[in-house]
């Protein structure tokens, strides 16, 4: 590998440099965007009977907030509901709102800089491959004649980039289309997940009011 990288030249530092970036971005995602700390299976269903029989103490909603994004969506809106005992069905639905963007924007970090690898690293490999074949032509002296082993080692060599840019643009592709089907799923489920507690606390501002 070593040598396949001397051999290359400089134009492939920059993808090395996009291939660990989008390793550490990768593996980030997938730390952050698991399902227990996103949208835990119970959490949903202990929020609402827990609601069912009134509103819930500050101390509770403070941990229900620090759980997870889930929480932080419910604990929203159980602030808002704590904060507005009259509030009215508008009000309590653009708190969750307010809450579930802030939760998707979260979620959706470090996604485009994942999304731009992916598309620049055949741009980076296509460079060095044409960097390298400017190099080897240049490298010929008019009327001295050319070896073609020597000419086609040397094309070999300057398309170890384009091989190299893509072998770092698909699987940052995949990643990227993954992680964007992911998030959409949980933002849908943090919108369910809503639309199911909303009318427990409108309830409970009706019977304040």
């Amino acid at each position: 590998m070593f040598s396949i990288i001397q051999a290359a030249g400089w134009p492939i530092w920059p993808l090395l440099l996009c291939s660990v970036l989008a390793m550490a971005l990768i593996i980030e995602r997938l730390m952050s965007l698991r399902t227990a700390r996103i949208v835990p299976p119970k959490l949903l269903d202990e929020v609402l009977q827990l609601t069912r029989g009134g509103l819930p103490g500050p101390d509770v909603v403070q941990k229900l907030q620090e759980h997870s994004v889930l929480g932080e969506v419910l604990a929203a809106g159980l602030n808002s509901a704590m904060q507005q005992p009259h509030a009215d069905e508008g009000g309590l639905r653009q708190a969750f709102e307010s809450a579930g963007r802030a939760a998707v924007h979260e979620l959706e970090r470090y996604l485009s800089a994942l999304g731009s690898i992916a598309s620049a690293a055949p741009l980076l490999g296509l460079f060095g491959t044409v960097v390298g074949m400017i190099e080897l032509f240049g490298s010929q002296t008019p009327g001295g004649g050319s070896n073609p082993e020597q000419i086609a080692h040397g094309i070999s060599v300057a398309l170890y980039n384009t091989a190299f840019g893509l072998a770092i643009a698909i699987p940052a592709l995949l990643f990227y289309r993954h992680f964007r089907r992911r998030v959409e799923d949980y933002a849908m489920a943090l919108e369910q997940a809503a639309e199911r507690l909303l009318p427990l606390l409108v309830r409970h501002a009706a019977r304040a009011a």
